[in-house]
């Protein structure tokens, strides 16, 4: 289905991303996994530290629309060096606090935002992103619990709610004032539930990329293929619980090669997939209590369910959708419901984006670009 199918506000459909690693397309016995997470955060007494930058002379913005047609990267070395460590509950979180040089009048008068990975994933998987964003905004991103810098305890149970508490107790403590909150897969579905706390002040906006319906493939029992696969998914479950099978399995997902094949086959832009991309992936599934992450995720309890979420959000949302997503098909359940929302929930708008994968920031941030920052500058003022 192409973008001229989904005019304006358009119809999409969401599929859960596959909670366990499989063989990818076109057979040869590579292995592919999915995309989500989740988190938590406590107090630690902590100043707050905006890491300043001068925006490259080829970035150009439009003050009437805010469209930023540069997409240049911010190199990863920078990104680490930047980033602030926040204690969370006894946990080191690892977070970015990041304002453009010369903009910061403009950006304090808009609302932050506060970029949420995917499963795997790290703040630097917003590499494409922050430059251009920060020419109207604050930018705040985070490695959640268990992914990136941050801390990955042993024995952790993860859960999406955790992942959503850590949001809110970040808005509270770091940020400190109203913000629009930006997700990918998971990072999606943490943000709607920290969205849809009736006690939360400081969530101004929700912007949802490729949102999953549950931490892993047992939040949709309703669809025929989920159905056919339960079986096989409890059994893989079993497996993944003997350390040794656990240990196997995930050495060889987090070699380059399988990482690069996973990868190629959830972009859509092939180009996007580089070295520094699989290193961003690669290199945190290293740490110490990665596998345990890993295996805590994807054998949990699949969470809340954005069905029974989103009517419960009245802030303005912006649903962004990857037509080409093979863990979030458009012909899948939580797609379809998201498809229908714009015409049941007036603050939802919704769009498809031609030629994109499961993470759309990443594949072609300038289509995301294009449809985030008009959407951002039309915020209501209050």
């Amino acid at each position: 289905m192409s973008a001229a199918s989904f005019p304006g506000h358009c119809n999409v459909t969401s599929y859960p991303p596959s909670p366990l690693p499989a063989l990818a397309p076109g057979g040869g016995g590579r292995i592919q996994w999915p995309h989500e997470l989740r988190l938590k955060v406590n107090i630690h007494s902590h100043r707050r530290i905006i890491s300043r930058h001068s925006p490259p002379c080829a970035s150009s913005s439009s003050a009437t629309t805010g469209v930023v047609k540069d997409s240049t990267p911010l190199e990863v070395a920078e990104i680490k060096e930047r980033c602030r460590k926040w204690q969370w509950r006894g946990y080191t979180i690892n977070y970015l606090a990041y304002e453009a040089e010369g903009r910061e009048d403009e950006t304090r008068n808009n609302p932050p935002l506060l970029l949420v990975h995917g499963f795997g994933a790290s703040i630097a998987h917003w590499r494409r992103n922050i430059v251009a964003l920060s020419q109207s905004q604050t930018i705040y991103a985070i490695d959640l619990l268990g992914f990136g810098a941050s801390d990955k305890p042993i024995g952790f149970a993860y859960t999406m709610e955790e992942w959503a508490q850590l949001i809110l107790d970040f808005l509270e403590e770091i940020i400190q004032r109203p913000t629009v909150l930006v997700g990918n897969s998971v990072g999606s579905l943490a943000c709607v539930i920290a969205a849809s706390d009736s006690r939360s002040s400081l969530v101004r906006g929700l912007v949802l990329l490729n949102c999953s319906g549950g931490m892993n493939n047992k939040a949709i029992v309703d669809d025929w293929r989920i159905k056919l696969l339960l079986p096989l998914l409890w059994f893989i479950d079993f497996l993944l619980k003997q350390k040794g099978v656990a240990s196997f399995l995930f050495e060889r997902v987090k070699k380059r090669e399988s990482l690069r094949d996973i990868l190629l086959s959830v972009y859509g832009n092939k180009d996007s997939v580089d070295e520094d991309l699989v290193e961003i992936i690669r290199e945190p599934a290293n740490d110490e209590g990665a596998l345990d992450a890993f295996v805590s995720i994807v054998t949990g309890p699949p969470g809340p369910n954005p069905v029974q979420l989103m009517p419960r959000i009245t802030l303005p949302v912006l649903v962004l959708w990857g037509d080409q997503d093979p863990f979030t098909p458009i012909d899948g359940p939580v797609g379809k419901y998201f498809s229908s929302l714009p015409s049941q929930i007036p603050n939802v708008s919704l769009f498809m984006l031609e030629g994109v994968g499961h993470c759309p920031h990443d594949d072609r941030p300038e289509l995301v670009h294009e449809k985030l920052l008009p959407w951002l500058a039309n915020l209501p003022t209050s």
